[in-house]
């Protein structure tokens, strides 16, 4: 998987790495708690996911591993290729806005459903 990413994991890789958002360090391909995260910072114990056109036929299964990694602490996001291809920008803000929410012990770290993204202009 690390040698052969598909294009939005390529794209988006290539806007987190190298601490580009906020001075955020990500990593990707990593293994938690017996899953292979997409991309993951450590810090602020973020997944973030990106998900393929098979992943509608997965949902159950994805909503489980999310479910999974929140009880052990971590915060997940998802976006689908689409969303990473079209508007990077809008995916770019929305891991900003998440990273820097600042978890409450009595409210759930992790979003309930998928996030809206910010659009940016569209030229057609």
């Amino acid at each position: 998987m690390r040698r052969d990413p598909t294009e939005p994991e390529k794209r988006l890789w290539s806007k987190l790495r190298n601490r580009q958002l906020d001075g955020i360090k990500f990593r990707r391909q990593v293994w938690l708690v017996g899953f292979i995260a997409d991309f993951y910072a450590a810090d602020l114990r973020l997944v973030i996911e990106v998900d393929g056109d098979g992943h509608a036929a997965r949902e159950a299964a994805d909503e489980q591993r999310s479910r999974i990694l929140q009880r052990e602490g971590f915060r997940t996001i998802r976006f689908a290729n689409v969303d990473v291809m079209r508007n990077i920008e809008g995916v770019w803000e929305t891991i900003l806005m998440t990273a820097r929410l600042d978890p409450s012990p009595s409210h759930s770290a992790a979003p309930s459903g998928p996030l809206p993204l910010p659009q940016g202009e569209r030229k057609i």
